[in-house]
């Protein structure tokens, strides 16, 4: 599961036919046939991000805003000093077109206003598991370090990872069991539970 479109993950995760992949926080799922199915929910919302994502760009310009369908994410990480026109940009967007903000890494997302995220995916995938590993690196994974902290008091055994860095916030950091020095990190640590 990922802030980024299905389609970005199934580009970088070839050859792993056996994976489901959830995109846009729950908003996309892959199909069974290799395409995309969207939260039933979310597809209206399509043009009223498309708007605000456009008219993001007219005050930050295109480097500072990712489209990414569903969703648009609004950049100040190359100039942490626009983070208040960020943030107030995407509070008057948000009002005047019923889309949700999301603070995130140096950046704040607008999404739509769908019960869905990283949790309620994770929630979903873990059912009858006995054993759950989640690592992330963003705010929006916070949502599901609180399910796995639900599951372990449940019985289940998990295990939260941060991917730390320069950029994660500490908030990510204090929520998760184990930090590793970012995605290579995380890989040696999945790579040494699945007894690699």
């Amino acid at each position: 599961m990922s802030g980024r479109p299905v389609a970005f993950l199934a580009e970088h995760l070839r050859g792993s036919g056996a994976t489901v992949l959830h995109g846009l926080y729950g908003l996309e799922r892959a199909s069974a046939s290799g395409g995309v199915e969207t939260e039933p929910a979310a597809a209206e919302w399509r043009v009223v991000v498309d708007s605000a994502a456009t008219e993001a760009e007219a005050e930050l310009g295109p480097g500072a805003v990712e489209r990414k369908g569903l969703t648009v994410t609004l950049h100040y990480r190359t100039d942490p000093g626009r983070e208040p026109q960020v943030a107030r940009l995407a509070a008057g967007l948000a009002g005047r077109s019923g889309l949700v903000v999301h603070d995130a890494k140096m950046s704040v997302e607008l999404r739509p206003p769908v019960e869905t995220d990283k949790g309620t995916v994770l929630r979903q995938s873990a059912a009858g598991l006995v054993a759950v590993a989640f690592a992330g690196d963003d705010l929006g994974d916070l949502p599901a370090y609180s399910v796995l902290a639900e599951l372990r008091a449940a019985g289940v055994a998990t295990l939260s990872i941060a991917a730390g860095g320069d950029e994660t916030p500490p908030a990510v950091l204090e929520a998760a069991d184990l930090t590793v020095e970012g995605p290579s990190g995380i890989i040696e640590v999945l790579e040494q539970l699945a007894g690699s």
